[in-house]
């Protein structure tokens, strides 16, 4: 399935905000690279058992790295075109991108923020699963989302910081079967530390977003907050607002309303915190925590959210990896170097899996609101030998919308079965330095979709192994094997083996 996404499209944020400051002022990191890799499945069209269709697939892959750091900007990009060869599918391409920046464009007042990213993702959360090594399937799409946001802070002495922010966000896919955009202001003050260490907060937000598929929405949410220090570790947190969402609810409740929350946050020393907090919106009861930890060699979170969103609203959110901050930590004693660290860090999360939770599905195509919940927990373990990071996460979505709007994206599946759906997933990711030279490397990830307005639920689980070597200062060789395993309560199953032999070249 060939993109026919303008990669310098997908790249204008990021070129932006690349020549907004002097570019001698930055310290620079360019890393080209070339990927050369032949794989054998047995399965190459992922059909069911007794239908099984071996092949081999040439894949042949320039990358490129970029990262740029400075008083005034902070860049980083990973792109690569992927082109595959293979017999029992057409020849196809794709782009994987990942690039991020924000810089200080005039000091102390205006800055600009961008982000854009092209992926595979899910048609439908049921259903076979992106595959790495293999071309698209028939439940994959390519998504290119962009966020461009220019705002102006500034701390005035004596009453604190104001900030006001503008977004323009979009989203697309393949075939036009995502197209939305969105234009969001925000007003946000921080008021400084008064008698005793309190302090307040206060917000305005509106957004306006269009749909292919929808009339245009506007939402809109004002919210005034405090916080007091009961002791040197306990903090006491309060917030009430008003907000209102621009969409149609199915059961016919309107959408807006007071809101109101309660809270704690407990930080004992600086590398622990636990925010807590209970209230209640329009749709009811909520509750959320984030809960972090960090030792010499491991680093913990935990998260609780629940909010209404749509599938747009989590796709702009891919960019962001909560394991590669919490390795980061980790790594800054043994990778010094900020570049070099940043480097590793992509690298060893694109083996592991680790970017985010896609071995579900758990971003499905949809123009639906959902109310999720969600709850996440990530550990890594990091030492000079090994690294060892591991994911739980657990999603709950119950549709506020209905469900026809989708027909045009699912025309094969049941529509009520995306009406509650429930996703549950784990991954763990394993490097271990055997030689000063080389490494080996294990994957293993579950992953299960179910709906619980309808009887099906969809499981995936993938295990991999492998070993690299350097063979050269800028040469690696790696060998692979796979093992793929699809099973529903309404047929498709099927097992996937292969092996890999890739050849990377850094220049």
């Amino acid at each position: 399935m060939a993109i026919t996404t303008s990669p310098a499209r997908a790249l204008a944020p990021w070129l932006l905000l690349m020549m907004a400051p002097p570019a001698s002022a930055l310290d620079w990191l360019v890393a080209p690279s070339l990927r050369l890799r032949e794989s054998y499945t047995d399965n190459a069209l992922l059909a069911p058992p007794g239908q099984e269709k071996s092949d081999f697939i040439t894949e042949i892959a320039p990358a490129i790295a970029v990262i740029a750091s400075g008083p005034r900007l902070q860049l980083h990009l990973d792109a690569s075109w992927r082109k595959f060869l293979s017999r029992q599918r057409a020849d196809s391409d794709t782009v994987q991108l990942q690039a991020g920046a924000n810089s200080e464009l005039l000091r102390d007042w205006l800055y600009l923020d961008g982000h854009a990213s092209v992926s595979r993702q899910n048609v439908s959360p049921f259903g076979a699963p992106v595959i790495d090594v293999l071309p698209d399937s028939s439940n994959q799409s390519t998504v290119r989302a962009t966020v461009v946001s220019p705002y102006l802070r500034h701390r005035f002495q004596g009453f604190g910081t104001a900030e006001a922010r503008y977004t323009r966000a979009d989203v697309s896919s393949e075939n036009n079967l995502l197209s939305t955009h969105s234009d969001e202001l925000q007003v946000l003050f921080g008021g400084e530390p008064r008698g005793r260490g309190w302090t307040w907060n206060a917000s305005y937000d509106v957004r306006r977003t269009e749909d292919s598929m929808l009339p245009p929405q506007r939402k809109e949410r004002a919210s005034v907050g405090l916080r007091y220090p009961f002791s040197r570790t306990w903090s006491g947190t309060a917030s009430v607002g008003t907000e209102k969402e621009g969409y149609e609810a199915s059961n016919g409740r309107n959408p807006q309303g007071r809101f109101w929350s309660l809270g704690g946050v407990w930080t004992p020393s600086p590398r622990t915190s636990v925010a807590f907090s209970t209230g209640r919106r329009f749709f009811g009861q909520t509750y959320s925590l984030d809960a972090r930890f960090l030792q010499r060699h491991n680093n913990w979170s935990l998260q609780y959210s629940e909010d209404i969103t749509t599938l747009p609203a989590q796709l702009l959110r891919l960019g962001d990896s909560d394991a590669a901050g919490l390795l980061d930590q980790l790594w800054r004693g043994i990778f010094p170097n900020a570049q070099e660290r940043r480097l590793r860090i992509d690298a060893f999360l694109r083996y592991a899996n680790a970017q985010g939770p896609q071995l579900g599905g758990f971003n499905y195509f949809s123009h639906r609101y959902y109310l999720q919940k969600q709850l996440k927990l990530n550990m890594v373990r990091a030492t000079p030998k090994s690294t060892l990071i591991l994911g739980l996460s657990a999603i709950d979505r119950t549709a506020q919308t209905n469900s026809g709007v989708d027909s045009g994206l699912l025309p094969d599946i049941d529509l009520s079965t995306s009406d509650r759906t429930r996703q549950l997933g784990a991954s763990a990711g394993w490097s271990w330095r055997a030689s000063s030279r080389g490494s080996v490397n294990v994957q293993a990830g579950y992953a299960s979709a179910r709906s619980l307005s309808v009887p099906r639920r969809d499981d995936n689980l993938t295990f991999s192994a492998g070993y690299s070597r350097v063979l050269r200062a800028n040469l690696t060789a790696a060998i692979d094997v796979r093992r793929t395993q699809h099973r529903s309560n309404r047929g498709g199953d099927f097992r996937e083996n292969g092996v890999s032999a890739t050849l990377t070249m850094r220049f």
